[in-house]
């Protein structure tokens, strides 16, 4: 599996797993300043990006897993994704593979685990913008989706910035912010959250409706 900022090219393997499981809060905290693979495929035409993983993500070492959250139902309703994984339990190497065989990686802002994003420094967000641009410039990828308006404007010093693609780019990539689909974020739903991924993934060459 890659490391923060690493590529994973992982091979895929029959998926045998149990039923979701479930943590204490001491399970969960000791988690607490972990990380979480990136999973990006050497054919990333979409990065998406969140802040930084949650404790639950940590646990199983696979984005946005944990229950309630809404970026795999919305990446499926955006038709970026014709299946709705579940990476609540983790991700498997198939669905790991399917994931970048469809043109998507994921990363983060924030390597570290939280328990709310709302612990994070200004520091360590503009850190992450730094890692972001090194990243990108790897990768290469033909646009960038970054999960949460507050984050965006403090890691990249943008304080009046909207969502929506930015006037920015990150290493001459465009760039769009959508809403974070934690579960917390209330003013969103599944809906308003796939039609931005839809956006974008029309912007990356992905989608040609």
């Amino acid at each position: 599996m890659g490391q923060p900022g690493r590529l994973d090219t992982s091979s895929p393997r029959v998926s045998n797993r149990p039923h979701r499981r479930r943590f204490t809060r001491a399970e969960l905290l000791a988690h607490e300043n972990g990380t979480v693979d990136d999973i990006i495929g050497p054919d990333c035409r979409l990065l998406f990006v969140g802040v930084n993983p949650g404790l639950w993500t940590a646990a199983v070492n696979a984005p946005y897993a944990y229950p309630g959250n809404r970026f795999w139902p919305a990446l499926e309703r955006s038709g970026l994704l014709d299946r709705r994984l579940d990476a609540s339990d983790g991700l498997d190497a198939a669905e790991r593979a399917v994931f970048m065989r469809a043109g998507l990686g994921s990363t983060n802002l924030v390597a570290r685990a939280t328990a709310r994003a709302a612990e994070l420094d200004a520091a360590e967000l503009r850190a992450g913008a730094e890692r972001l641009v090194a990243l990108v410039g790897r990768v290469r990828p033909r646009a960038i989706a970054v999960l949460g308006i507050t984050a965006w404007r403090t890691a990249f010093r943008r304080p009046h910035a909207r969502m929506g693609r930015q006037e920015e780019t990150i290493a001459d990539v465009p760039v769009w912010v959508l809403p974070n689909p934690s579960g917390l974020n209330a003013h969103e739903t599944v809906d308003t959250i796939a039609a931005r991924m839809r956006e974008v993934g029309r912007a990356a060459g992905l989608l040609l409706d």
